[in-house]
């Protein structure tokens, strides 16, 4: 389990997408107001800041993320298995950042039209565990074409 690569891709997807949970995605200036907005929502950065619009299926999105990533890991023994899970959280780091997208154009720029949105370095990481999860992908798939070929020489 630990001495084959893709565990440790796994384990740095899982690892950057926690990190999402506590770093801000972007932030939005909006006048004389300035948001934050992580996976949990749109806060205010005043000095009690405010949630002031929830994102809570980008929090469980990310989450999802991070504990399939996990838990492929464990699933060694059934590459085909952990191959598709490798495929499924791929489409859901796209998806993430689908969701993302929706948020910005359309809640964030729908009550604040003249907003401007900086992003943060925490936006990359999702772009970076879908090319790890590549990695992983192609790895799994060359172990599993390794047994096979072992296989059909017993």
């Amino acid at each position: 389990m630990l001495q084959r690569i893709q565990t440790l891709y796994l384990l740095l997807i899982a690892a950057l997408m926690t990190a999402v949970f506590f770093l801000p995605l972007s932030i939005v200036s909006s006048g004389e107001q300035v948001y934050t907005f992580d996976v949990a929502g749109l806060h205010t950065t005043a000095a009690a800041p405010e949630l002031v619009y929830p994102t809570w299926g980008l929090f469980a999105l990310t989450a999802i993320i991070a504990l399939t990533a996990f838990a492929t890991i464990f699933l060694f023994k059934t590459r085909v298995k952990q191959l598709r899970l490798c495929i499924f959280n791929a489409v859901l780091m796209v998806g993430f950042y689908g969701f993302f997208l929706f948020f910005v154009f359309h809640v964030v720029k729908g009550q604040h039209p003249d907003a401007a949105t900086g992003v943060k370095i925490a936006l990359s990481f999702p772009l970076v565990g879908l090319i790890l999860n590549y990695l992983a992908i192609r790895n799994i798939g060359a172990d599993e074409a390794l047994v096979r070929s072992l296989e059909r020489l017993r």
